[in-house]
């Protein structure tokens, strides 16, 4: 299950395809017959030509145009040998010379031409032939189609040679890239896990490298429990590194051709690799998956039925009970009658990058970046530009949450010099990403759950709330080890809660509507306080509730306050024997008289909505502080802000 790349032998193929259609035709002189020695030498260039043997080739067909100076398909074939052998300029010449001594002999000798000069980036000239060609009113469709492409292509790449874009590929260093062939990169979200696919004794397998302290990549290493005889490739592993969604094909039990498989890592090893089923997959060819930083969107390649064209892009969703819903088409601004695949969702949820040959591009397969607004349509995908672009086929790209650094792989020899022709080996680069090619800000919170008086991690559930509309916007549960990664995009206030039964619950308060907000990631350190400690209750300690609001100077709860009272209520009532002291506070902005008011008014009112919902009151009670318990200092806005809170303890 080799990563579908297409490379430069595409046309070297297709120019033997043309020199074997030759051979099936007279030899053909404007002036004389041709000998019948030459005819002979003629005859065994073509079997050398069918048995691979080039170079042969070569040397017979140079005596016939020797003997005959005329001998058109003697040039033609020795043009198209040249170019297989990788000589472009000898070609070139060949080409030319059969046109001059009859320009109209063979209409797609100037089609040959133009590709030539395209690949040589003689843009200008392998525009004026395939133009000729055009004018001469060609049959074979095919070949039709294929000149159509390259003309644009040629107007594509010319204008974006002209305005290169910025690119200065890194090779990462030998404890990734190996004589073998590494490809197709994946990242966790805090950048700390490089997953790539590695052939290892002709089969492909998953390998491991972790940054280390120096920002380095350490040691790959073989991924066990998911490695298997059969080949594993093409995979995405999601934010928090814990799910890893994978192709593989011919299994036992598979859907089709090549299916997704999932598997999950529990408590210090991979859970057994279970195939995705339907509707992911079907009887046609599914892979290249891409799973969304939230962990709810899944994107992946697929050529199944009702698509655009060969391989389309697809998207499933997940539902609320973590089935994964019938896969979407991404629809005609991204997919076209040809082939998109190799889809990377960057964590912010509305940045696309994709692999695509139907889109103006510069070769076989372009990578190109389309962008979305949130529940809005994708927007007309735009190339990444040379020399990220090349006449190569470009393998899958993936770019760092930050958007400052994109993961690619390649076998270009202008990257690896060392490569010799028509032996390269992929390997993975890294590079700087260009402003204009960026995505939207997004930052993670990385946290560790203890038990408040143990310090042993706990497992707990964290949830995320969109303050503006009050719906969960990602959420998490912890393993053993009490670690949970969420991705938060930017534009966006967030309400974190974490909770856990016979536990205090944990509150936090994310600003991210300033995309500046984001640049630094928020690692923290959660301690929940038990209820009761051997059925007595815990000593009284304070649990400030960040996600309740008010109206600046005034005790009128604001609508973002809802989730958090609700956690609140929640909590009194799975745990009836609970009692609690809404505590008010203030910073020392205004009199202390008002201040102490205020505090106690706001105070009262956390108490009125949970009486209001049917909380015994004998269970709560409320107490204003005014400006008299800072725990920060008054001197800065920030500092205020910590002051003015609303907090509650157990009685």
């Amino acid at each position: 299950m080799k990563y579908p790349l297409l490379s430069n032998g595409f046309l070297a193929g297709l120019f033997l395809v043309w020199t074997l259609a030759l051979a099936a035709q007279p030899a053909y002189t404007t002036e004389k017959t041709t000998s019948t020695r030459n005819a002979k030498d003629y005859d065994r260039a073509m079997t050398m030509i069918e048995l691979g043997q080039l170079e042969e080739a070569y040397k017979i067909l140079s005596r016939t145009v020797v003997a005959d100076s005329l001998f058109l398909d003697g040039y033609i074939q020795l043009a198209a040998v040249r170019h297989d052998q990788g000589q472009l300029a000898e070609s070139e010449a060949y080409f030319e010379k059969a046109l001059q001594l009859a320009p109209d002999y063979r209409k797609d000798v100037w089609l040959q031409l133009g590709l030539t000069e395209w690949r040589q980036d003689k843009y200008d000239e392998a525009e004026e032939h395939l133009k000729k060609y055009m004018a001469l009113n060609p049959t074979n469709e095919r070949d039709i189609r294929l000149a159509e492409t390259y003309l644009e292509r040629c107007a594509f790449s010319a204008e974006a040679m002209r305005n290169p874009v910025p690119f200065q590929p890194q090779k990462l260093d030998s404890t990734v890239n190996t004589a073998a062939d590494e490809y197709l990169p994946s990242l966790t979200a805090d950048g700390s896990t490089l997953i790539f696919t590695r052939v290892v004794d002709r089969q492909e397998d998953f390998y491991l490298s972790r940054e280390t302290a120096d920002g380095n990549w350490g040691q790959a290493v073989a991924i066990d429990r998911v490695n298997t005889e059969q080949n594993e490739g093409a995979q995405t592993v999601s934010a928090d590194g814990r799910t890893l969604i994978f192709t593989a094909c011919n299994r036992s039990g598979g859907k089709g051709r090549c299916d997704l498989y999932i598997t999950e890592y529990q408590n210090g090893k991979w859970t057994t690799v279970e195939n995705m089923g339907e509707p992911v997959n079907t009887g046609a060819w599914e892979s290249q998956p891409s799973l969304s930083g939230d962990g709810k969107s899944l994107y992946f390649a697929s050529d199944r039925i009702d698509g655009k064209g060969g391989k389309d892009i697809w998207v499933s969703y997940r539902s609320a009970d973590g089935s994964w819903g019938a896969p979407q088409n991404l629809g005609d601004t991204i997919n076209t009658s040809k082939d998109e695949q190799g889809p990377f969702i960057h964590p912010d949820g509305q940045t696309l990058y994709f692999m695509s040959d139907g889109h103006p591009g510069m070769g076989s397969a372009d990578i190109f970046f389309s962008r979305r607004t949130p529940g809005g349509p994708w927007q007309t995908p735009v190339n990444m530009g040379y020399p990220i672009n090349s006449k190569s086929a470009e393998g899958l790209l993936v770019v760092s949450i930050d958007g400052k650094t994109a993961y690619f792989a390649s076998n270009r020899s202008d990257l690896n010099p060392t490569t010799s022709y028509g032996k390269p080996t992929y390997d993975l680069y890294s590079f700087e990403l260009y402003e204009a090619a960026r995505p939207a800000p997004v930052t993670y919170v990385k946290a560790v759950v203890r038990d408040a008086d143990t310090r042993l991690p706990l497992e707990a559930v964290a949830e995320f709330l969109d303050l503006e509309t009050g719906q969960i916007a990602a959420g998490a549960t912890t393993d053993k080890d009490g670690q949970f990664l969420v991705v938060l995009p930017a534009g966006k206030n967030y309400a974190l809660n974490v909770s856990k039964p016979k536990y205090l619950f944990f509150s936090e308060h994310f600003e991210l509507k300033e995309p500046a907000s984001v640049e630094k990631p928020f690692l923290l350190e959660i301690e929940l306080q038990p209820i009761s400690q051997n059925g007595a209750p815990v000593e009284e300690k304070a649990i400030v509730l960040k996600n309740v609001f008010f109206e600046s100077g005034s005790a009128l709860l604001l609508p973002e306050s809802k989730g958090e009272l609700e956690k609140l209520r929640n909590l009194l009532e799975e745990n009836p024997g609970l009692r609690i002291q809404i505590n008010g506070h203030t910073d020392n902005v205004g009199s202390e008289a008002d201040n102490q008011s205020l505090s106690e008014q706001r105070a009262k009112a956390v108490y009125s909505y949970l009486a209001d919902k049917g909380i015994d009151r004998l269970r709560l009670r409320f107490k204003g502080f005014g400006e008299s318990r800072p725990v920060d200092t008054n001197e800065t806005e920030e500092g205020r802000q910590h002051n003015r809170r609303t907090e509650f303890t157990v009685f």
